[in-house]
């Protein structure tokens, strides 16, 4: 009888564990998307789907800054902003995505993640930027 339950026994502990998924860790789970995984993982380049999407904001920033400069403001639109310097429309995208790099950053150094709270001071830094630099 004694033998019987002190085999039963580490079973009976056991089985909570196997239920709550325990015999799955080391087993690979395919949860679908993932912002970390590389689109291309025999590419030279690590491109993940968030460095994708931000290369193409930044290109694309560009292009619309290229064509407002080309088609709408052919003289350019120079001002004199509060730093003193006379800038450009893409001065201006030059001096937002630099101050936006810094940010976060610094965000990264000081408190790490989560990433949204620089992204929303980066937004308010862009468009302080744009209509007062």
């Amino acid at each position: 009888m004694t033998r019987t339950l002190l085999w039963t026994l580490p079973i009976l502990a056991a089985a909570p564990a196997w239920a709550q998924g325990w015999g799955n860790v080391a087993k690979e789970d395919d949860t679908g998307f993932s912002w970390t995984d590389p689109l291309w993982p025999a590419f030279w380049m690590a491109w993940t789907p968030a460095t994708f999407a931000l290369f193409c904001g930044i290109f694309g920033a560009i292009a619309v800054i290229g064509v407002l400069e080309g088609f709408k403001y052919r003289d350019g639109l120079e001002r004199r902003g509060i730093l003193g310097l006379t800038t450009t429309l893409g001065d201006r995208l030059f001096i937002s995505l630099l101050g936006t790099a810094y940010i976060f950053l610094a965000w990264l150094g000081v408190f790490g993640q989560p990433l949204w709270w620089p992204l929303g001071i980066s937004i308010l830094w862009a468009i302080f930027c744009f209509r007062k630099v």
